[in-house]
């Protein structure tokens, strides 16, 4: 698969993700007596739109890197799986009900917590994954 089919897919796939949890969050709404959905379930549905356009900046610029395919691939891959771990924690959380800051200290998950060192890692390969796939591709459009 190319980088840029991959962006694509990945982009259709978190447009439905943000459908789906939109329909989601209006049950909530409904449901609710202050007409509110829970914090992670609006913002699973807030990110997985923002990540479906997202895909598609990704998507462009893999298109027009000078690189090879597989570093394309890598760097598309590498930014498309950390938006997908981000929404999958949103979504968790929303089913969960169990926290309206994922990052506050302790890091509650469902009736367990995680180390703090675990949720610094995560961050931090969240940010060096996302942002180093991206700066690959630029660099690679830049290069054409």
């Amino acid at each position: 698969m190319t980088a840029s089919m991959l962006a694509l897919w990945s982009c259709g796939l978190f447009f439905l993700t943000g459908l789906l949890t939109g329909v989601w969050k209006y049950v909530q709404i409904e449901g609710s007596e202050r007409a509110r959905a829970h914090y992670y379930v609006d913002t699973a549905h807030r990110a997985s739109l923002m990540y479906a356009f997202a895909c598609l900046v990704l998507e462009r610029f893999a298109a027009l890197s000078v690189w090879p395919e597989w570093v394309n691939v890598l760097a598309v891959l590498a930014s498309v799986l950390f938006f997908a771990l981000a929404v999958g924690s949103y979504i968790l959380h929303g089913l969960l009900k169990d926290t309206r800051n994922q990052l506050q200290k302790p890091h509650a998950f469902g009736r367990w917590t995680l180390a703090p060192r675990m949720m610094m890692t995560f961050m931090w390969a969240l940010v060096i994954a996302e942002i180093g796939g991206f700066l690959v591709l630029l660099a690679g459009f830049a290069a054409a």
